[in-house]
């Protein structure tokens, strides 16, 4: 899971929760890909922030898009996909993503 207001520094994109399994690793031009987010509606403002500061991942994937994710994407134009019939935690970080309109392949 993922808090986008406290876990990613907001001006360069990395991870900086001590906790998390992804610490110091940057989100700027990547998929990002995580289970559900945390936090308040301020996380919405938080997406918007990381795609004005030039380091917002290229589209994400969640098995749960709470309202937060989703209107944060939307606002800063960010594909989002919600697949909760996909699990996830199979997909390994580094693999090859395709985006287009309406389609989203993992490779």
């Amino acid at each position: 899971m993922i808090n986008f207001l406290t876990m990613i520094d907001l001006k360069s994109g990395v991870i900086k929760d001590e906790k998390h399994e992804l610490r110091g690793r940057s989100i700027a031009n990547k998929m990002l890909i995580f289970p559900n987010a945390i936090g308040s509606s301020v996380g919405a403002y938080s997406v918007y922030a990381l795609k004005m500061n030039r380091v917002a991942p290229k589209a994400m994937m969640c098995n749960k898009a709470d309202i937060t994710t989703a209107s944060g994407c939307a606002i800063a134009n960010i594909p989002l996909a919600d697949q909760s019939n996909v699990d996830i935690f199979t997909i390994k970080s580094g693999v090859k993503v395709k985006l287009g309109e309406n389609l989203l392949q993992v490779f």
